[in-house]
C-alpha cells in the first residue's frame, strides 16, 4: 500500500493541470518546480517507509511492551502498595461526581450486591458526626430509601431482615478512655465481634481543649493503647482508621473556629505514625482510609457549615469502602480495585499448552535442520535423496503454521498480562464532548489528508468499502474509549455504524454468491475461520463467553443465515437469471421468505429463546446464563442485512441491464435524476440526525432505529457515490484500517480498552494522553499481525481438498466438544 501511495501521489500531482502557481515561477518553470516538489515529496515519502514499514513499528511495540512489562513489575515489587491500597488512599475526580481510585476501577455498587456482599455480617461505625455522616451513605448504598433522622449524639441501628445485615453507628466523639473500653468489650472470648470496623475522631478533641499541644499529646498516647486492641479486632475481621477530612475555615462558626486545617493535618500525622509504627513490627492490620479526605479536598468549599462534607463528597467515602469490602466477593468485572487474580481453568491451561508445545515442537524442528545442514552427505546419497522429498521440504510444511502459532502465542500472553494478571493499571472512563468530538475532528482530518485515486469506479468498490469500514471502525473505537454511550445521540448514531456494517455483510457475501455461484464448503469454512479464530482463541484464554465478543456471533449468525437462504434450492445466480426474467421474482421470493422469518423471531421473544437455549447451542448465544444480551444484538439490527442483500440485488441488475454509468468522472445516472437524489439524500440523511439528536432515552430510540437505520446508510451510499469525483478517490488512511477492523474492534476489549471494555488500560500512568498514544500504537500493531496470523493458518488449516477438509473438521469437532465440556466444568471467575 505504501509503494502505490507514492506511486499515486507521482501521477496525481504529474497529471494535474490548471493549479495556481507558485509565487515567483511561471511558465516552465512552474511545471518543472511542480515536478522537483513532487519528486522530492515521494522520494522522502519513500525513503521514510523503507525505514518506518509496519515490520519495523511491531518490533518497536515489541521492545516497548517488554520495557513496560519490566518497568510495572518493579514498580510493584519495589514501590509498595497494591490496588486496595490505592483505593483507599489515592484518587482524583473525573468530573464533578466521578471518582477515580489511583491504578485501578472502583465499581458502583447497588442495593443488591451490596445486601449479598454483606449477609449475615455486623459493621460498627465509631466516631462523632462526620463517621455519622458517613454511616448514613453507607446504609443508603443498602437501602436507598433511607433517610437521616436518628438523634445526632446518640447511636443509631440499621437491620436489613433479608440479607441479616446489621450496620451500627456509636457515638463516640473523642479517642478516649471510653471508646478504648467499647473496643476492649469486644476482643473477649466468645464476644460477639462486628465483622467490620470503621472509626475516626478529632474534631472533638481540638475543639473542647482549644487546641493545645497537651491535647494532641493524650490524643497520641489514647490512639496507641487503642491501636492494640484495633489490631486484635482485625485478626477477625476488617478494620478502617479514617482521616480527618479538611474544613473551610471561612465558614466555621466560632466554636468551631480552632478546628484549623493545621490542627486537623497534626491529628493525621499523629494517627499515621502511631499506626504504621505499629505496622513495622507486624502488629497491625488497620487500613488507612484517606481516599475520602483527598474527594474533601476539592469540596468542601461546598460544606454549608464548614465542617461536614457536601453527600457527594461522603458517598465516595462510602463507595471506597463497599469496593475494599466487596469487590473480592461479588467480583464485579470493572472494579479492579481490591481484587485478587482467580487461578487458571481448565480451559486456559489448555491453551497455555497448545501455544507453549507450538513453540517446543518448533525448537525441536529448528535444531533437526540445523544438524542436517551441518551433516556432510555422500554424493552417491545426495543424487538419491534428490528424488525424494527434501527433509527440509518436510520441515517447512509445519514450520510455518508452528510459528504463526508461537506469534499468537506472545500476543496472547500480552491480552493475558494486560487485562487478567495485576501488572498494568486501569481506569475507569468518564465522557465528556471535547474527549469524543476532539479525537474525531482530528482523524477525519488526517483521512482527507490522504487521499488516493481508486483503481476502478464501480459503486461500492472494494478500496471505498475498506475505506468506510475503516472511518466507522475509528469512530466506534473513540466512542468506546471515550464512554460516549452516555449520550444519546452519540450512541443513537454509533448504531447506525454497526447496522452499517451488517448492512455490508449482506450486500457483500449476497454479491459474492450471486456473481461466483460458489456454495462449496470450502468458502464457507474459510469465511468461519477468519471471522471467529480470534474471538475463539480469546474465548479461551481469557476465559469469556462467546457472546462477550457480540459482534462476531452477530455477522456469523448472518452470514450463515444469507448462506442458508441462497444456496437452498432453487439456487439462483445471475446467468440463470440472464436468461429469464422470472428468476428475479424468486430471488424476491426468497427474501421475502427470509423476511417473515425474521418477523416471527422479532415478535416472540419467547419462542426465540427457546430455539436459542438448546444446548449445545446456547453456549455459543448464553452471556452470563441468559441470551438475553443476544435477543437485544439481534433484534436492534433485525433488517440491516436483508437491506444490504436487496440492494445489492437491485444494484447487480441495474449493472446488468447497463442503466448506471460507472465510468471515471461520470454521475451514477443522469444529471436531474443524480441531483434530485443527492438532494433527497442529504435532506433524509440531515432529517436522521436532527432525529436522532432529539432522542431522550435509548429504550425510545432503539424501538425505532431497525426500521429507520437503512435511511442514513442509503442516504450515504448514494452522496459518496453518485458523483463521479467522489467514486474516483478515497482514503488509504481509512482503508488501510478497514483491512483489520474485525480485529480491532476485537482487540480493543483487552489490550486499548481494560476490564472486558469497561475501563482504560494504563500502560504510562500519570500522563493520559501519553497513555493513550502508546497503547494505541501497541493496540494496532497488535491487530495488524493478528490479521497477518490469521490469513496464514487460514491457508493451512482450510485446505481446498474436500476430504482432507472433512478429516480436520471432523477433528475440530471432536475439539469443540472437549472445549465445550471443558468450558461446562470450569467455574465462572467474574462476577455481575
Amino acid at each position: 500500500m505504501e509503494k502505490e501511495a507514492v506511486s499515486h501521489e507521482a501521477e496525481r500531482a504529474e497529471g494535474a493541470q490548471g493549479g495556481a502557481p507558485p509565487l515567483g515561477c511561471t511558465g516552465a518553470c512552474c511545471h518543472g518546480g511542480a515536478k522537483m516538489a513532487v519528486l522530492a515529496y515521494s522520494l522522502g515519502k519513500r525513503e521514510i517507509n523503507q525505514h518506518f514499514t509496519i515490520k519495523n513499528a511491531k518490533l518497536i511495540s515489541l521492545v516497548v511492551v517488554i520495557l513496560l512489562i519490566v518497568f510495572h513489575t518493579a514498580s510493584r515489587y519495589y514501590g509498595g502498595g497494591d490496588s486496595c491500597e490505592w483505593l483507599l488512599s489515592k484518587g482524583r475526580y473525573l468530573g464533578e461526581n466521578v471518582w477515580q481510585p489511583y491504578g485501578c476501577m472502583m465499581h458502583k455498587y447497588k442495593s443488591i450486591e451490596a445486601k449479598t456482599c454483606l449477609a449475615k455480617k455486623q459493621v460498627a461505625f465509631i466516631g462523632d458526626s462526620r463517621i455519622r455522616q458517613l454511616f448514613y451513605s453507607f446504609i443508603k448504598i443498602i437501602d436507598p430509601a433511607q433517610r437521616e433522622d436518628g438523634n445526632k449524639h446518640e447511636d443509631i441501628s440499621f437491620d436489613d431482615e433479608r440479607s441479616s445485615v446489621n450496620v451500627k453507628f456509636l457515638w463516640y466523639p473523642e479517642a478516649n478512655n471510653s471508646m478504648k473500653e467499647r473496643l476492649i468489650s469486644w476482643t473477649y472470648e466468645g464476644s460477639a465481634k462486628p465483622d467490620v470496623v470503621i472509626l475516626g475522631a478529632a474534631t472533638w478533641s481540638i475543639k473542647l481543649h482549644s487546641g493545645s499541644s497537651e491535647s494532641l499529646q493524650k490524643y497520641k498516647l489514647n490512639l496507641t493503647t487503642i491501636a492494640v486492641h484495633l489490631d486484635k479486632l482485625a485478626e477477625h475481621g476488617e478494620v478502617y482508621w479514617v482521616l480527618q477530612d479538611p474544613v473551610n475555615e471561612e465558614v466555621l462558626s466560632e466554636s468551631r473556629k480552632v478546628i484549623t486545617n493545621s490542627q486537623l493535618e497534626m491529628y493525621n500525622d499523629a494517627a499515621v505514625d502511631v499506626l504504621n509504627s505499629s505496622k513495622r513490627y507486624g502488629r497491625s492490620r488497620v487500613k488507612l482510609l484517606a481516599a475520602s479526605r483527598q474527594a474533601a479536598l476539592e469540596t468542601i468549599s461546598q460544606s454549608v457549615d464548614g465542617l461536614h462534607l457536601p453527600e457527594s463528597t461522603r458517598n465516595v467515602g462510602a463507595m471506597v469502602l463497599m469496593n475494599s469490602l466487596c469487590n473480592k466477593i461479588i467480583r464485579p468485572i470493572d472494579g479492579s480495585c481490591c481484587q485478587t487474580l482467580p487461578p487458571p481453568n481448565h480451559l486456559q491451561k489448555l491453551s497455555a499448552c497448545i501455544f507453549v508445545g507450538s513453540a517446543l515442537v518448533l525448537i525441536v524442528l529448528a535444531i533437526l535442520g540445523n544438524n542436517r545442514h551441518r551433516r556432510p552427505v555422500p554424493p552417491d546419497v545426495e543424487s538419491l535423496e534428490e528424488k525424494k522429498p527434501t527433509t527440509a521440504a518436510v520441515l517447512q510444511g509445519p514450520k510455518a503454521p508452528l510459528q504463526a502459532l508461537c506469534r499468537m502465542g506472545i500476543i496472547m500472553a500480552y491480552f493475558y498480562i494486560c487485562d487478567r494478571a495485576d501488572v498494568f493499571m486501569k481506569e475507569q472512563k468518564f465522557y465528556t464532548h471535547s474527549s469524543f468530538f476532539i479525537p474525531l475532528i482530528y482523524i477525519l482530518i488526517l483521512g482527507v489528508f490522504y487521499n488516493e485515486n481508486t483503481k476502478e469506479t464501480k459503486l461500492l468498490n472494494r478500496e471505498q468499502t475498506d475505506e468506510w469500514k475503516g472511518w466507522m471502525q475509528l469512530v466506534i473505537l473513540i466512542y468506546h474509549i471515550s464512554g460516549a454511550s452516555a449520550f444519546v445521540p452519540v450512541y443513537m448514531h454509533v448504531r447506525v455504524l454497526v447496522a452499517a456494517y451488517l448492512f455490508q455483510t449482506g450486500y457483500g457475501h449476497f454479491s459474492f454468491f450471486w456473481l461466483k455461484g460458489d456454495f462449496g464448503l470450502y468458502r464457507v469454512c474459510q469465511v468461519l475461520f477468519r471471522l471467529n479464530f480470534l474471538v475463539l482463541v480469546l474465548c479461551m484464554v481469557m476465559d469469556r463467553p462467546y457472546q462477550a465478543y457480540y459482534f462476531v456471533p452477530l455477522v456469523t449468525f448472518w452470514f450463515v443465515t444469507i448462506y442458508a437462504t441462497l444456496a437452498m434450492w432453487p439456487q439462483i445466480l445471475q446467468k440463470k437469471a440472464n436468461s429469464s426474467g422470472l428468476w428475479h421474482l424468486g430471488v424476491l421470493a426468497k427474501l421475502l421468505g427470509l423476511l417473515l422469518v425474521i418477523c416471527v423471531f422479532a415478535y416472540s421473544q419467547g419462542f426465540f429463546e427457546r430455539v436459542f437455549s438448546v444446548w449445545p447451542i446456547s453456549m455459543l448465544f448464553e452471556l452470563d446464563g441468559s441470551i438475553h444480551e443476544w435477543w437485544f444484538r439481534w433484534k436492534l439490527d433485525r433488517f440491516a442485512v436483508i437491506h444490504g442483500m436487496l440492494f445489492a440485488f437491485i444494484y447487480l441488475v441495474l449493472q446488468k441491464r447497463q442503466v448506471l454509468s460507472e465510468g471515471k468522472g461520470e454521475a451514477l445516472f443522469s444529471a436531474k435524476i443524480s441531483n434530485l437524489l443527492l438532494f433527497l439524500s442529504v435532506v433524509s440523511f440531515i432529517t436522521y440526525s436532527i432525529w436522532a439528536s432529539s432522542c431522550k432515552t435509548k429504550t425510545e430510540c432503539n424501538e425505532m432505529h431497525p426500521f429507520i437505520s437503512v435511511v442514513q446508510i442509503l442516504a450515504f451510499i448514494l452522496i459518496r457515490n453518485i458523483p463521479g469525483y467522489a467514486r474516483s478517490v478515497y482514503s488509504s488512511f481509512f482503508a488501510w484500517f478497514g483491512k483489520i477492523s474485525l480485529e480491532l474492534f476485537i482487540c480493543q476489549y483487552h489490550i486499548w480498552l481494560a476490564a472486558d471494555t469497561r475501563g482504560i488500560l494504563v500502560l504510562i500512568p500519570g500522563n493520559p494522553s501519553l497513555n493513550i498514544m502508546v497503547s494505541t500504537f501497541i493496540f494496532v500493531c497488535v491487530a495488524h499481525e493478528i490479521s497477518l496470523i490469521t490469513n496464514e493458518l487460514a491457508q493451512v488449516v482450510i485446505p481446498k481438498d474436500s476430504m482432507a477438509l472433512l478429516k480436520r473438521l471432523g477433528a475440530a469437532g471432536l475439539f469443540g466438544v472437549l472445549v465445550l465440556l471443558l468450558a461446562r466444568s470450569s467455574q465462572p471467575t467474574h462476577g455481575a
